[in-house]
């Protein structure tokens, strides 16, 4: 019987990323091989591989496979990195940076969202990834420095305390601006004040938000 999970997978890879331009062997064999459909609602699993984002509760969405992979290509990572994912959502960029060797300290602020994420990744057997509800905006300091650092979510400006826990080299990709005007950033460290910025042009995301949403459910 064929796998039509897999087959999806397969046609996602080629048409929406190998198809604009994501040309990084690691991020294109994680994303093939990562399930998507186990990270979506049951209902929405046959649309898992479809070329935009679903929605996963809370008011929050899983991202266009075309837009996470061009994100994590733009980490420029390499296996052993340390990795900070801000809005874990539903766990499925976590479990894409982890299936390319990174070891990743992912926060959710949606206490519902973050419990469900670490089960589900546990399950599946992604045992580098450390997940735990709390406020993005103030980053892990206790497990930083990072080489890399990954926003799921859009701020107004990036967070001081996540370019501090960035090791010099390290790069930090972001969303920012109000809705209707989101740019991604990516942004370099080149020394312990000086920054060096990259535009990776026009995005759509939720926006990035302080405390900790304890009363949310998916």
């Amino acid at each position: 019987m064929p796998d039509r999970a897999a087959e999806a997978r397969a046609r996602m890879v080629e048409a929406q990323l190998l198809g604009r331009g994501i040309r990084d062997a690691a991020v294109l064999g994680a994303m093939g091989a990562v399930p998507r459909e186990a990270f979506v609602p049951p209902d929405l699993a046959a649309a898992a591989y479809g070329d935009g984002p679903l929605p996963i509760g809370a008011g929050q969405t899983i991202s266009q496979p075309y837009i996470v992979a061009l994100m994590i290509e733009a980490l420029a990572l390499r296996p052993g990195d340390r990795v900070l994912e801000v809005g874990a959502g539903c766990g499925y960029v976590a479990a894409v940076l982890a299936r390319m060797g990174a070891q990743v300290f992912a926060i959710e602020r949606h206490a519902a969202l973050g419990e469900t994420a670490r089960t589900r990744l546990a399950a599946l057997g992604f045992t580098s990834v450390h997940l735990r509800v709390g406020d993005g905006y103030a980053g892990w300091p206790e497990a930083a420095p990072f080489e890399a650092i990954l926003v799921s979510a859009a701020g107004h400006a990036i967070p001081e305390a996540l370019k501090s826990q960035l090791k010099v080299g390290g790069r930090l990709v972001i969303p920012v601006g109000p809705p209707g005007g989101q740019t991604l950033l990516r942004l370099t460290r080149r020394g312990p004040d000086r920054f060096e910025n990259t535009d990776f042009g026009p995005v759509s995301f939720v926006p990035l938000l302080r405390g900790v949403g304890v009363a949310d459910s998916p």
